[in-house]
């Protein structure tokens, strides 16, 4: 599944998508992102509530194609631009993280 099918898929929102057919190969939720680096498959969306640009530089360095932001949360300019710099991909859930994560094990 592309990140655009799975947002069209789950009902999230398109902050910015850096590549429409990137694949997404599963999910992975967690706030703590050191946690992230050495836990989260290659290939991963990363679901979480943080919006800060480390989000964006742990995204890059294990490899996820995407970051599923929670709760309407809402990145700032520079973690957005951040994004587009390195090509990662954000959409936005309304749901809780749990909720969130479920809605993609349904599609995925």
């Amino acid at each position: 599944m592309t990140v655009t099918e799975l947002a069209a898929a789950c009902g999230f929102t398109p902050i910015h998508i850096a590549d429409e057919t990137a694949p997404i190969k599963g999910a992975y939720a967690c706030d703590l992102l050191s946690w992230v680096i050495g836990r989260a498959e290659e290939g991963a969306a990363l679901v979480t509530v943080m919006t800060n640009v480390n989000v964006i530089a742990v995204s890059v360095m294990a490899e996820l194609p995407c970051v599923v932001l929670c709760e309407s949360v809402t990145p700032d300019e520079v973690t957005l631009q951040k994004a587009r710099d390195q090509g990662v991909s954000i959409l936005s859930s309304s749901k809780p993280t749990y909720e969130t994560c479920l809605a993609i094990g349904k599609v995925l």
